[in-house]
């Protein structure tokens, strides 16, 4: 393996560290911190690839502007040690359903990124073709994601803002 792809490789695990670390904090401030970490590990590993132009979509967008509204959710939110003890009695075992449904979601996935490791492999996909695809038919889907991304701001901004009756 070249030091390119060892780098992609340590940068990818680094990437998973840190977003393990983000799900894990209970102090919302500390998880966003490690959200950048792993956005911008995750760029460098496409850079390390040679995939500049998804190296930069990922800082610009994920790191850019998806960070800035969940720095607006982060400010709408309380935080305190009283919500962080509320949230976890609200948690309980909850967690044990989803962790097994990802486990279940990403287990095809990396079986298959492995099968298609060899020859056969997908072609890439130049910059003008994507932005092609995603404003030509996938237009209303792209509108759509972010239509969604404004509702789960707003949902977010008004749970947090809800008076819970003691």
């Amino acid at each position: 393996m070249s030091w390119a792809g060892l780098f992609a490789v340590w940068a990818g695990s680094l990437a998973l560290v840190a977003m393990a670390l983000a799900v894990t904090r209970p102090n919302v401030v500390h998880a966003l911190i490690w959200v950048v970490a792993g956005l911008l590990s995750l760029a460098a590993g496409f850079f390390a690839l040679g995939a500049g132009f998804a190296g930069a979509v990922q800082i610009l967008i994920y790191a850019g502007a998806i960070i800035a509204v969940f720095v607006f959710v982060v400010m709408t939110i309380d935080s305190g040690p009283e919500a962080i003890a509320r949230e976890r009695g609200w948690l309980g075992t909850g967690w044990k359903l989803p962790l097994a449904l990802v486990v279940l979601v990403l287990a095809p996935a990396v079986f298959g990124l492995a099968a298609t490791a060899g020859p056969g492999a997908p072609t890439p996909v130049s910059p003008v073709a994507l932005g092609a695809t995603l404003f030509g038919p996938w237009a209303v889907a792209v509108e759509a994601a972010s239509a969604m991304l404004i509702a789960a701001l707003l949902g977010a901004r008004h749970l947090a803002r809800r008076e819970r009756a003691p």
